[in-house]
């Protein structure tokens, strides 16, 4: 399979950090074994960020954070937002992810909630197991 351009929703980086051994700590390590482009803005940098910091997630060793951020950032591509996305959403915190899937031609947008998210943009919406499917062939 063909290198994949992906946008990485938040809920995912958490879950896998939180529990390396499943299937989306897998599924990460498979984005960065195969070379696929990770997209990003710096909304969504800063969310991830945001997001690892909070007191809930101290169970999270901040180097086993800080790395895996700087890999998939080194891995990535910063997309610049061509236009906003004004359909409606049932969360407007995830807009940014739509955006930057669009306007970087993503492939898929990777996502534990995968019901959040519109579909028919030109990617697909697909949670950790459905992409380690895809990837296994």
């Amino acid at each position: 399979m063909a290198r994949v351009r992906i946008v990485i929703d938040t809920n995912v980086i958490v879950s896998a950090l939180l529990h390396p051994g499943r299937q989306a700590g897998r599924v990460l390590e498979a984005i960065l074994s195969r070379g696929d482009r990770v997209l990003y803005d710096l909304r969504i940098e800063r969310e991830y960020r945001e997001v690892l910091a909070r007191p809930k997630f101290k169970a999270i060793a901040r180097e086993r954070a800080d790395e895996l951020l700087r890999t998939l950032i080194a891995q990535g591509d910063v997309v610049a937002i061509a236009e906003p996305f004004s359909s409606p959403m049932s969360d407007p915190d995830d807009r940014c992810f739509v955006e930057v899937a669009l306007a970087g031609r993503a492939d898929v947008l990777l996502t534990g909630n995968g019901r959040d998210y519109p579909t028919g943009l030109g990617f697909e919406v697909l949670d950790p197991t459905a992409l380690k499917r895809v990837f296994d062939g």
